[in-house]
C-alpha cells in the first residue's frame, strides 16, 4: 500500500508510520508488515533494496536458510532501536502441481513446453515466452501483441483442468486434464539468487539513525548463531556504502595527518613544531563527539567530512601561534615572552577565522533551512570541534611550546 501525503501537511511520514504500525499491531497480530519511507534518496543509499540493513541467508535448501532466517528474526526483534523485522519469501504459500504425463502428450502431438505455454497463456498472457510485434505500415510505430483470456475466465478448478490446449502438431485442442494430473501443494512465493546463489531475504527497519550500532548488534547475534553447513549470512543495503564510507574516510584521515605533518616538517624544519601544531587535532575531535552526543546525532558520512574540514581548521590556527612566536624569538624576544606576546596578539585573527565559521554554519546546524537535516552533522562536527579547539589551543599549544623550548631559552639567556 503506497501512501502520498498532502501538500503543507504538518505530520511526518514517520509518525505515520508509528501510528499505523502500533494500530496494526494491536488489532491485528497476526499480520506481518514493513514499512519504508519510499523515497529516492533512501532507495539509492539502500543500493536499490527496500531496507537499510537486508540479511540474506543463502544456501541450496530454502527451508533451511527460511528457517535460519526466522531464527534470527526473533532475536533481533529484540535490539533497541527496531521497528521492522520482516521476510518477504514465504515457502509454503498454498500452489496446484501439473504433472504432465509425457506419453499421452506426445500422442496428442503436444510437447511439455506446449503445455506449459497454454497454461501461462491462459492465466496471465503471452508476452513473456511468445512476444511479438506489429509496426504499423503507415506511422512505424511498434506495437506488442499479447494474448490472453478474458478475466475471470478460470475462477475454479473445473475451468482450470478444462484450459484448451493448441499445438501446431495437434489437429484437435485438448483440455488439460486430459494429458496432466493437477494435485494440490506449497511452495515459495518467489526464489531469489544473489551470485547464483538461492537466498531468503530479512529486511530490518530502524527507529532512529543510529545504524551503525543496530548493524554491529546484528554482526554479534549472527557470529552466535551456530550455521547449518553450507549456509552462509550477508548483511547488504546501506549499511555496506556507511562501512566502505567509514574505512574510507578512516584511511584518508590518517593519510591527511601524515601528509600535514610531513609539509609542516618541511616549512618549518623540524621534526617538533608539527607535533606541537597537532596537539589541537585531538581537542577537536573531542568536541566533535560532545557535540554529535549533545545533539542526538550519530558519527555518519557527512560528520566525518566535517571532522575532515575541522582538522584544517583548526590546524591553521596552531600554525599562526607557533609561527608568530618562533619570529618573535628571531627578533630577540625570551621564550616565555614570545609565547606570551604571541598568543595576545594571535587571538585575534584565531578568533575572528573560528567565529565567522561557527557563526556561518549555525543555521545549518539548527536544520533551519530547507534541506538542511541532512547536512546538518557536517556543520554540527565543525562547530563542536572548532569551539573546543579554539577554547583549549590558545592555552595547550603555547604550554607544549614552552615545555620544549623553554629550557632551551633559559640555557641561551644564562651568561657564560
Amino acid at each position: 500500500m503506497q501512501v502520498s501525503l498532502k501538500d503543507g501537511h504538518k505530520v511526518s511520514s514517520f509518525e505515520y508510520m508509528d501510528r499505523l504500525r502500533a494500530r496494526l499491531a494491536s488489532e491485528l497480530p497476526q499480520l506481518s508488515t514493513y514499512f519504508q519511507s519510499g523515497g529516492l534518496v533512501d532507495a539509492v543509499l539502500n543500493l536499490g533494496l527496500p531496507a537499510p540493513i537486508d540479511l540474506q541467508v543463502s544456501t541450496s535448501n530454502l527451508e533451511t536458510a527460511h528457517q535460519v532466517a526466522r531464527d534470527l528474526a526473533g532475536r533481533i526483534r529484540s535490539i533497541p532501536n527496531v521497528n521492522d523485522v520482516y521476510i518477504p519469501q514465504d515457502n509454503d504459500y498454498p500452489a496446484l502441481n501439473l504433472d504432465i504425463d509425457r506419453v499421452a502428450a506426445s500422442r496428442l502431438g503436444l510437447s511439455q513446453r506446449e503445455v506449459v505455454s497454454n497454461v501461462i497463456t491462459a492465466l496471465t498472457s503471452n508476452q513473456m515466452i511468445a512476444p511479438s510485434y506489429w509496426v504499423d505500415p503507415r506511422s512505424g510505430n511498434d506495437y506488442m501483441l499479447t494474448v490472453q483470456y478474458q478475466e475471470n475466465r478460470v475462477t475454479s478448478m473445473l475451468d482450470l483442468t478444462a484450459i484448451p490446449l493448441h499445438a501446431p502438431r495437434a489437429a484437435q485442442p485438448v483440455r488439460l486434464d486430459a494429458v496432466t494430473s493437477v494435485r494440490q501443494s506449497t511452495a515459495p512465493t518467489e526464489v531469489d539468487h544473489y551470485q547464483l546463489r538461492r537466498e531468503v531475504d530479512l529486511y530490518v527497519g530502524l527507529a532512529g539513525e543510529d545504524l551503525g550500532r543496530v548493524a554491529s548488534a546484528i554482526d554479534r547475534i549472527v557470529a552466535d548463531t551456530k550455521l547449518p553447513a553450507g549456509v552462509r549470512v550477508d548483511l547488504r543495503g546501506m549499511v555496506q556504502g556507511m562501512r566502505a564510507s567509514f574505512r574510507s574516510f578512516g584511511i584518508g584521515l590518517v593519510l591527511a595527518v601524515v601528509l600535514l605533518y610531513l609539509i609542516l616538517v618541511a616549512q618549518f624544519g623540524s621534526f617538533v613544531d608539527p607535533l606541537i601544531i597537532l596537539l589541537a587535532v585531538p581537542l577537536g575531535l573531542t568536541g566533535v563527539l560532545v557535540l554529535l552526543g549533545l545533539a542526538g546525532t550519530t558519527l555518519n558520512v557527512q560528520s566525518l567530512m566535517g571532522v575532515v574540514m575541522m582538522v584544517g581548521i583548526v590546524v591553521s590556527n596552531s600554525i599562526l601561534i607557533v609561527e608568530f612566536t618562533h619570529r618573535l624569538i628571531a627578533d630577540g624576544h625570551p621564550v616565555r615572552e614570545a609565547v606570551a606576546l604571541a598568543c595576545r596578539i594571535r587571538l585575534r585573527p584565531v578568533l575572528m577565522t573560528s567565529l565567522a565559521t561557527v557563526i556561518g554554519l549555525l543555521p545549518m546546524a539548527l536544520k533551519l533551512g530547507t534541506g538542511s537535516e541532512s547536512y546538518a552533522p557536517l556543520a554540527q562536527a565543525i562547530i563542536g570541534g572548532l569551539t573546543l579547539s579554539v577554547l583549549f589551543t590558545v592555552f595547550l599549544v603555547p604550554c607544549a611550546f614552552l615545555l620544549v623550548y623553554g629550557r632551551r631559552g633559559q640555557t641561551e639567556s644564562t651568561p657564560a
